[in-house]
């Protein structure tokens, strides 16, 4: 049998949730509840595109011509959105995992990430995925186990199934958007009004999303919630920035699905330092995520 594009797959099960991983990025290809698909995945012949799933390390979104400073040294990544001179979504989406652990509700994946140019540093990256009684939970830890400090952020990208858009109902309990140039490169922020003040829950209607929210009101757990119809999206507070976007740009996402993207900093964030983590040598820094299908 052929290798699919996405390697190994471990399918988790809780009740009637269902989920599945990939060997391949240790993505998440999918996840069901009660027979209902509650992401916009991909077929296990299919290689993910448009970020379907993906984690996104050692950084999330994009970096302005790939090029960083850290500590007077000037860094360059690939441009792998050479059509707006970025380098973005990081530099493990397409690397093999290692499963360490494994169960039926739960799974554990592995990956060293080696000095590389543009990005010599050694992280030792963690993802674990898990099914309970309160849905999905994803806790990605990563460790510098280099000689240096290196810099970090972490993101995912989920696309959270609906059945149309524009009739979506979203809150998103942040109070401040990012403003962005053409090459989705943030140049200032702004109070979130009129069309992009979603606080209260109302449909998407025909507004076009693909932008960064910030300042999050979060609950007395410290989690911010984001609710899409009847699932809800919780991120803890190492994610104070959650990309939205309708996929408007990309055939194959237009309007069919609402990404929901936990980022631990804002965009460009290696050149700006706006939440970006520096990760000491022995350092760690963990951040979860999670979906609960059902509003409660």
């Amino acid at each position: 049998m052929a290798a699919t594009p996405s390697g190994k797959q471990f399918e988790l099960r809780s009740g009637d949730q269902h989920a599945v991983v990939t060997e391949v990025g240790a993505g998440l290809r999918s996840y069901s509840a009660g027979g209902r698909e509650l992401l916009d995945g991909y077929p296990v012949d299919a290689l993910a595109s448009s970020g379907r799933g993906q984690l996104l390390l050692p950084w999330p979104n994009r970096i302005r011509d790939g090029v960083y400073t850290l500590d007077g040294r000037e860094h360059r990544l690939p441009l792998n959105e050479p059509e707006r001179g970025n380098a973005i979504h990081g530099l493990v989406r397409w690397s093999s995992w290692t499963p360490v652990e494994e169960a039926a509700d739960r799974v554990v994946l592995t990956h060293v990430l080696r000095p590389q140019p543009g990005y010599p540093f050694t992280l030792e990256l963690r993802v674990e995925y898990s099914l309970g009684s309160d849905g999905l939970t994803v806790r990605t830890t990563a460790a510098n186990a280099g000689a240096d400090p290196c810099p970090y952020g972490a993101g995912s990208h989920p696309y959270v199934a609906v059945r149309s858009v524009d009739d979506a109902v979203l809150r998103l309990p942040a109070s401040s958007i990012l403003e962005s140039d053409e090459r989705g490169i943030p140049v200032g922020s702004s109070p979130v009004e009129g069309a992009f003040d979603f606080r209260a829950p109302r449909p998407v209607g025909s507004v076009q999303l693909d932008h960064c929210f910030t300042d999050l009101e979060r609950d007395e757990d410290g989690y911010a919630r984001v609710g899409v119809d009847d699932i809800t999206l919780w991120v803890d507070e190492s994610y104070p920035y959650l990309m939205v976007f309708t996929g408007d740009a990309l055939p194959d996402v237009a309007r069919r699905s609402v990404a929901i993207e936990p980022m631990t900093c804002a965009p460009n964030a290696f050149r700006s330092g706006d939440g970006l983590v520096r990760l000491e040598p022995g350092e760690t820094h963990t951040g979860s995520w999670g979906i609960v299908p059902l509003v409660s």
